[in-house]
C-alpha cells in the first residue's frame, strides 16, 4: 500500500448520491432555521443537527453541510454567522461560548492539484471541550480539539491541539497564558 492518500481511501468525491441528498436535506433545513421565528428555532435546530443538548441557543445565521455531523452539549451558546462545515464530526461541549462568525472546518483538500482539481476531499473532527469560549472570527481547522475551560481569542486560527485550561490567540493560535480556578466571584 503506497503513501498515496487518495489510494489508501481517505478521501471521496463530495458529488456522491448520498452525500448530495444530506446535502440538499440539511440545506433546505439551514434556509428554514435561519428564515424562522425564535420559538421554532429549537426543534428547527434538533431536525437538523445530530444532538442538540438542553437550553442550547444557536442565533441565525448558521451554516453547515450536513448538519447531522454537529453534537452540541447542554447550555451552550452559539452567536450570530456560525461556520460548522462538518463531513467529519463537530462535537460541542456543554457550556460553551461561540462568538460570531467562527468557522469550524473540519473539510479538507489534497495539497496535490490533480486530485484536488478532479474534486477529491477528506475530513477529520474538530472537538470542543466543556465551556470552551471561541472569541470572535475564530478559525478551528480540521482535526483540531480544544480542552474544557480554554478561551481561543478573537481571530486566531487554530491549527493544532490546545490544551484544557489555557488562554490562546494568534495566527497559528499559540497559547499565550493559564486560566486559574477560581470562585463564581472570581475570587
Amino acid at each position: 500500500m503506497g503513501a498515496d492518500p487518495v489510494a489508501r481511501g481517505l478521501y471521496r468525491f463530495a458529488d456522491e448520491p448520498e452525500l448530495v441528498a444530506a446535502y440538499d436535506r440539511a440545506q433546505a433545513l439551514v434556509a428554514r432555521y435561519n428564515a424562522s421565528e425564535p420559538g421554532e428555532r429549537d426543534t428547527l435546530l434538533r431536525e437538523l443537527l445530530g444532538h442538540v443538548g438542553a437550553n442550547v441557543t444557536v442565533m441565525p445565521t448558521l451554516r453547515c453541510d450536513y448538519g447531522r455531523n454537529v453534537s452540541v452539549g447542554d447550555e451552550t451558546f452559539v452567536n450570530y454567522d456560525a461556520v460548522f462545515l462538518d463531513p467529519a464530526p463537530i462535537t460541542i461541549g456543554a457550556h460553551c461560548q461561540i462568538a460570531p462568525r467562527v468557522q469550524l472546518l473540519t473539510a479538507e483538500h489534497p495539497v496535490d492539484p490533480e486530485p484536488r482539481r478532479v474534486g477529491w476531499e477528506s475530513a477529520r473532527p474538530i472537538t470542543l471541550g466543556d465551556n470552551v469560549w471561541l472569541g470572535g472570527g475564530v478559525i478551528v481547522c480540521p482535526g483540531v480539539t480544544i480542552g474544557d475551560d480554554t478561551v481561543v481569542g478573537a481571530g486566531a486560527v487554530v491549527i493544532g491541539d490546545l490544551p484544557a485550561g489555557v488562554v490562546a490567540a494568534g495566527n497559528p493560535a499559540r497559547v499565550v497564558g493559564e486560566i486559574a480556578t477560581r470562585g463564581p466571584r472570581g475570587t
